[in-house]
Parts: structure tokens; sequence; C-alpha cells
């Protein structure tokens, strides 16, 4: 067997040829094993890589030098070479062992799915503020690793290394690289924050509600963006077509404006390092009033989709149990599904889908691509908008400025009069806004 060079397989780029394996254990899914399969091609094809071939193997016992069966390797190598394939694509996480041993077994560079998803992120980021969370997640990734592909980070380049770069570097210099960067990412961060801050700042003195658009990526989040707004965010059908957030104003039946946000799509497991670098860009999504959550209701696993996204929204702190009827967390603003896609669906599923739509009252059935249903979900968000909304005088410190933030974001304030240590605010409120506001204030 030739001996592995790592020189050559840190020449991989775009364009590389690729195949992609998948250990699956058995009982262990919630997912279509060809569906999964499907994703991760998806995922390789989103920035370019060449797909010759993809296998999923099942695995009774993973194994913790390889994750797979030594025979597995073998059949794995085996189609590397026969596809001559410079790249192989685990969608698994890899310990920094079973990476560098595939390598040895392969001949070829192998990154998992944390890898790959990082690296779709480093290209597709197009703010300051997205490339830099990016390449915060990226550096965490890579501080507990063998720095064996290290990029130095003088050079610029449009990925962050999974995919190319000068070869073996010295770990140690590169981990002291790596921490001194990150703590100026993080120091950057805080200022963009701190500006992000500002700007919700000042919309929370406009009583316009906040509605936030999530789901799995590829749902049609961008599309249904520009259905109701009219804007041009980039909608292909592709994973991942769009990562920086993007806000626009927006009417309403009943109601005069509204913002609504369009936020980066979510993934089976969404690598912890990118949850944690994004949090402060999903804010947007904790400051909500409501939450519209984008389905493909045509894609064989959308349930599975659908429990991926609670799970992200429920580590952001967004979600809890009572998010799986429509009625978010305990101090969750409500969540109403969008069923996109129906433009996909023969007649029969069509109907039973509406059937089903017809008989709750937090899901509307649409397509974005062709208008179909947008109008009802506009109405839908209007009723939730306004849903019990009555004039309510409440009494609150002067001094808790973030209060009266608070019923400027999620109400109607009609007037105040300060009387000694305490400011009388008229204000509309929902029900649902009225019980979360006396919680926030009791607590």
């Amino acid at each position: 067997m030739a001996v592995f060079n790592r020189d050559t397989a840190d020449e991989v780029s775009r364009g590389a040829r690729a195949v992609v394996v998948r250990a699956e254990t058995h009982g262990m899914e919630r997912r279509d094993s060809d569906a999964r399969l499907e994703e991760a091609r998806g995922l390789a094809l989103a920035i370019g890589i060449d797909v010759r071939a993809a296998q999923t193997f099942r695995v009774r016992d993973r194994k913790p030098a390889t994750l797979f069966g030594s025979g597995q390797v073998d059949q794995i190598a085996t189609l590397a070479r026969a596809e001559e394939a410079e790249l192989v694509i685990v969608d698994n996480a890899l310990s920094p062992v079973q990476q560098s041993n595939l390598e040895k077994a392969t001949e070829a560079k192998v990154i998992d799915r944390t890898g790959l998803i990082l690296e779709i992120f480093g290209e597709r980021a197009a703010t300051n503020e997205g490339r830099l969370q990016v390449e915060l997640a990226h550096l965490d990734y890579q501080a507990g690793r063998l720095v064996r592909s290290w990029t130095h980070l003088e050079r610029q380049r449009g990925g962050f290394g999974f995919l190319g770069g000068p070869g073996e570097t010295q770990i140690e210099a590169d981990r002291r690289m790596i921490r001194d960067r990150m703590a100026k990412i993080r120091r950057e961060l805080d200022q963009v924050t701190r500006t992000r801050s500002l700007h919700r700042a000042r919309r929370q003195r406009a009583p316009w509600p906040v509605i936030a658009l999530v789901g799995y990526t590829n749902a049609g989040k961008s599309t249904l963006f520009n259905r109701m707004t009219g804007a041009d965010v980039m909608a292909e059908d592709l994973l991942f077509a769009t990562l920086d957030p993007t806000m626009r104003q927006i009417a309403l039946p009943g109601l005069d404006k509204a913002i609504l946000s369009d936020t980066v799509g979510f993934v089976s497991d969404l690598p912890t390092q990118l949850i944690a670098a994004f949090r402060a860009t999903l804010e947007e999504v904790l400051s909500a009033d409501l939450i519209i959550h984008v389905r493909d209701i045509a894609h064989p696993d959308s349930e599975a989709q659908r429990d991926d996204v609670l799970d992200v929204l429920s580590e952001l702190g967004v979600a809890g149990e009572g998010a799986v009827e429509g009625e978010g967390g305990e101090d969750a603003p409500p969540i109403i599904e969008a069923w996109n896609k129906l433009d996909l669906l023969d007649e029969d599923s069509a109907a039973q889908l509406r059937e089903i739509a017809g008989r709750r009252n937090d899901v509307v059935i649409l397509s974005a691509l062709t208008g179909v249903g947008v109008d009802d979900l506009q109405r839908r968000i209007s009723g939730q908008m306004t849903a019990g909304a009555e004039i309510h005088q409440l009494r609150v410190p002067v001094a808790d400025g973030a209060a009266i933030a608070w019923l400027h974001e999620h109400g109607e304030v009609i007037g105040s009069e300060t009387a000694d240590s305490e400011v009388v605010v008229t204000v509309r409120l929902s029900e649902s806004a009225l019980a979360r506001f006396m919680k926030r204030s009791t607590a």
C-alpha cells in the first residue's frame, strides 16, 4: 500500500472528487437513511464538491479507532480508489484519532460532518459579523485537534482550512495562534453585539411586533421572506443558500407595521461550535413576538427536520416542551408552522394535509414559490398578534427602563404618566403578551 501523502491531500479544494460515507447504528436513528445520505450529498454539492458515490454502512458498535469496522474501512478505501476520490466525507462526527486513521487507510483526505458544515459556512458568510462567527466556530473546532492542515492565520482564503492549506505546521505555535485569534474575534464580536443591541433598542421604542422565520435549511424560508417583503434575498434550491440574518418592514392586515426576520437555516447535528457562535445573531429569534417555523412538508423527513429545529431552538432557550404544540416554552413566543412546498405534492397528499392543517390553529399550508396560501399565513399572523388585545394600565418602576422598553416592543403604548417612583403605562397588549410581562415582572 502506498504511503499516505498529507501534502497532496491538503491541496484538495472545490471541484475535488469525493465519496460520501455514513455510519448508521441500528435503533439510534430517527431519520430515513436514504434521505440523510442525500442530505450529506447536498452539503458536499453546496460547496462545489464532485460527489462520485455515497454509501451507508450499518455499524453494530462504533469503533474508537476508525468508527467503522475493519472490513468496512477496507470497503471505503476500495470505493475511494475506484472513484479516484481525493476526499472522503464521513457524515458523522469523527474524533481526531478516527480522522487520522481513516486518512491512512483510504490514502485520501477525510473530513467529518462538522468540518463540512463549517466549510460551507466559511464560504457563505457574507457580512463581517458572519465571517467572524464562522471563524470563531472553526477555531474552536480546530483547537482540540491535531492541526495538520492548518492554514496560517495571516493568509486570506475563502474557506477555513478543511479543504486546503499549506500542510504540516508546528502544532504548539498554531495552538497559541488559535487562542490569540479567538480572543481577538470575541472582542470584535462583543462590539458587534453591542451595536446590534443598540439597533434592537431603537426598534423596541416603536410598537412594532417582530416575526422571525426559522426552519430547516432549504425549507423555503428565504423564498417566503421574499414573497412577503418583496425583497431579493438569495433563495435557491441549495442547502444553506443564505446565512446572514435579514430584516424587513412589512404590513399585515390590521397591523400598521411589523418586522420580518429571516434567519440561518438549521440542520441535523448542527455543530455545537456554530450554535454558540451564532447565538448573538439568533437573539432576533429570542426577542421575537412570534416565530414562523417554515417546514418542507414535501420532504420525506419533514417530521424529523421539525424535531431538529425544535432541538436547536431549545438549546437557544427559545422553545420548551410546549413548542411542540405550537405554544412555545414557558417564556417563549408562540410558534406557527408554515407547511411549505405545497406545489410539490400530488392532489391526494395536498388534500390530506389541508384536512390535517384545518384541524389545527397553529398550522398554515402554503407554497412560497407560487404564493398560494401566503395570504392565509398573513391573516393568521395578524390574528395571533392582535388576539385578545385589550388596554391595560400597568405600573412600572421609573428605574426599570427594560420593562418599559419591553412594553413598547410587544404592545401599543398609548400613553404614560409618572407618579412618584413609578410610571403608569397605558398599553394595548394581547393576553399572551400580558401574561409574559407579568411573569417577567415577578421573576
